[in-house]
């Protein structure tokens, strides 16, 4: 039965019931591990107790981008989510096996976000996948799906959505990341499945594997929560919403700037800068006290990630760079958007991570 005073019927899944008004953990059944250990999905929901439309969060589908269940982890402590509208999935981990191994891949090596949208039969990854299309994106009307780059390849914040995807655009503007990158579907990815599904879904992509930051986790959070007041899941704050950053810039394409030659490393660029044809993006060098090599820009674009590692080999991706035909136009709001991290209250960043691997600074938490 509703919760006293409800006017929704309960969440149901697996034979779990979930009154309006409350919220609970769930564990969804997938398969066994080689020592006999059950394999499941933890879902949190939060079940508004007044009706609404139904948010999917995701994380760790790539197992070592942890940044994403931090923000999830954060999301659910918010206590005044007790009060929205509709409901709140979220997957704080959805790639168990890869996670538990600090792995991106899962044990068999393979990608889970190239195995949806599953098979009840198949592989592990595969049964995870199919727990997804099945039992939760059926269920949603919107998802956001949170990722990082890989080992010492960080991103810029940003958010990717599927080109000539309306409704995940508008998504996207929402959540306010510095940079939307429209891109191609990837099939059998987690989102080629929703966008087949009519399902609108934005992929937020910041930080890097293994390691937590505070702007991933802040422009994550903050972002979460405007799409949940974009989607009326939440109140719309008095006065509007206040930004740190101008609006969200829209890149239609992008590139990889790769080595010319193998060689030591060193990057003279951060990410969120605006560079220029034939910038000097950084150096490859002969470890043998031979020529240094520049790497200079092709096109002109914004840093939207790039390579840590000291070390390339011919051809390796060493900078990401989303294309512009109006940098003059982009870049003011990038650099306002590198000012400042986004405000958050003490409620939501309860346990501040001060080290900024951007910038190589201590972040400053703003409790205002």
């Amino acid at each position: 039965m509703p919760a006293r005073g409800s006017k929704r019927p309960p969440f149901e899944i697996e034979g779990h019931t979930i009154a309006a008004g409350s919220r609970a953990l769930v564990n969804l059944p997938v398969g066994k591990f080689t020592n006999n250990t059950p394999v499941e999905l933890t879902l949190g929901v939060i079940h508004g107790r007044l009706p609404g439309p139904t948010l999917l969060v995701t994380a760790c589908v790539h197992g070592d981008e942890i940044n994403g269940t931090e923000i999830i982890r954060r999301l659910l402590k918010i206590s005044s989510l007790n009060r929205m509208r509709g409901s709140l999935l979220a997957v704080p981990i959805v790639n168990v096996p890869a996670f538990l191994n600090r792995s991106r891949y899962l044990p068999d090596r393979r990608d889970l976000n190239r195995l949806f949208p599953g098979s009840s039969t198949g592989s592990l990854g595969a049964r995870i996948a199919r727990v997804m299309s099945d039992q939760l994106i059926p269920r949603c009307d919107a998802v956001i799906d949170l990722h990082t780059g890989a080992v010492n390849r960080p991103n810029l914040s940003q958010v990717r959505v599927t080109a000539g995807d309306k409704k995940s655009f508008e998504l996207g503007l929402a959540f306010r990341a510095p940079v939307i990158l429209q891109a191609p579907v990837r099939t059998q990815s987690l989102r080629s499945t929703c966008f087949e599904g009519h399902k609108p879904i934005i992929l937020f992509e910041s930080g890097e594997a293994l390691r937590l930051d505070a702007p991933s986790i802040r422009h994550g959070l903050q972002g979460i929560l405007a799409v949940m007041r974009h989607m009326q899941l939440l109140p719309t704050k008095r006065g509007g919403t206040r930004s740190t950053r101008k609006n969200t810039i829209t890149s239609k394409k992008s590139y990889w700037e790769r080595a010319p030659l193998g060689g030591l490393f060193t990057p003279l660029v951060a990410l969120g800068k605006t560079v220029e044809v034939n910038d000097t993006l950084g150096f490859v060098a002969d470890p043998f006290g031979g020529p240094e090599t520049p790497i200079l820009a092709a096109r002109q674009g914004v840093i939207i990630g790039r390579t840590n590692e000291g070390l390339a080999d011919e051809g390796d991706a060493l900078f990401h760079i989303a294309i512009f035909d109006d940098l003059a136009q982009v870049r003011g709001q990038m650099a306002a958007a590198n000012q400042a991290l986004p405000d958050i209250n003490a409620e939501l960043d309860d346990h501040p991570v001060p080290y900024d691997p951007f910038t190589e600074e201590i972040s400053q938490t703003d409790d205002s």
